[in-house]
């Protein structure tokens, strides 16, 4: 079976593999299978493959990550298929730009720039693939990717296809990808505006000043780990209790709610959340998923007592697991 797969063009297979390594929080145990695949030749055929497999591939868990930025992992692993589409292409039509999901989204960002393309550079030290942004809705100050995608190309489980931004079903760190585990981000098409490189170099490097002060380049973190919450959707009861100056487009940080809820500086192990902000969680020695998802708990359970909220997280976890997808050998 292996030895079927390694031979697929475009197709790496790595047994027993840390996700640690593959990960910015640096925790998780190993996937039993990781799979990087390159191209939509080698996905397709990869899949025949994990469907079709007898003995220690019938019925595998089978699951999708990207760059590994915004994931908590659990400390026993996965126990079957570990798959990043790795392809990053990225190619400018006049104002659009076509990007595959393995491409670094500072890549992106850089190449926008670089091109006289504006509507990228707020997003600027964001880490991750471009695969990982539009399953998330990444964005900052104000903007999500979703203002600029034209459409997105994915892998349904079936076959190939394309959908425009509508039917991806964007929404605040939202998108219809993270409730359809089985579809596969392959690559999108963004629509940009002409502007002038220098500024918006200029724009840039402010934001990736700040972004480095607050989230450090090498520290081990997944940013902000929960979700802000919508100003109009809170109960008028906690509405009145939000400083107007706390505000933002719309929105209230999470940090404001766990600051007062005394999350600053707290320690679970190896786990700690930054002293400077609330929203921020760090592993700061030999952290474990364990610890991170226990500190999470406890942290919501702070915020809910007190304001009466569910916070949501925008990290994700891996377990999920999602079942082999069925593909015809056509494909």
């Amino acid at each position: 079976m292996l030895s079927r797969l390694h031979a697929i063009p475009g197709l790496a297979v790595s047994e027993n593999v840390p996700l640690s390594e593959h990960t910015r929080f640096g925790i998780g145990g190993p996937a039993r299978w990781l799979m990087d695949v390159s191209s939509e030749a080698a996905l397709a055929a990869a899949i025949v493959e994990i469907h079709r497999a007898g003995g220690s591939f019938d019925g595998t868990p089978f699951t999708v990550i990207g760059g590994g930025t915004n994931l908590i992992v659990a400390d026993e692993g996965f126990p079957g298929v570990v798959l990043r589409y790795t392809a990053d292409r990225i190619e400018a039509f006049g104002p659009a730009i076509r990007v595959e999901s393995g491409a670094m989204l500072q890549s992106l960002v850089d190449f926008s720039i670089e091109r006289g393309l504006g509507g990228l550079e707020t997003m600027t030290g964001i880490p991750g693939w471009v695969g990982g942004a539009i399953y998330g809705n990444a964005g900052a100050y104000g903007h999500s990717i979703q203002e600029r995608v034209e459409s997105v190309r994915v892998f349904d489980g079936c076959g190939f296809r394309d959908l425009d931004n509508a039917v991806c079903g964007f929404a605040y760190r939202d998108s219809v990808f993270k409730h359809r585990k089985n579809w596969i981000v392959i690559s999108a098409t963004l629509r940009l505006t002409s502007a002038d490189s220098a500024a918006l170099r200029t724009t840039a490097g402010g934001i990736l000043k700040i972004r480095n002060e607050k989230y450090p380049p090498s520290m081990r973190c997944a940013g902000s780990i929960f979700k802000n919450l919508i100003l109009a959707q809170l109960p008028e009861r906690v509405r009145e209790q939000i400083p107007p100056s706390v505000i933002r487009e719309g929105k209230v940080p999470s940090a404001y709610f766990l600051e007062q809820a005394g999350a600053k500086g707290m320690v679970n192990g190896g786990i700690r959340v930054a002293d400077y902000h609330a929203n921020l969680i760090y592993n700061s020695s030999q952290g474990t998923a364990e610890a991170v998802s226990q500190l999470i708990q406890i942290l919501k359970s702070r915020v809910r007592d007190r304001f009466g909220l569910e916070l949501e997280e925008e990290v994700q976890y891996v377990p999920p697991v999602i079942e082999p997808a069925i593909l015809s050998p056509g494909g």
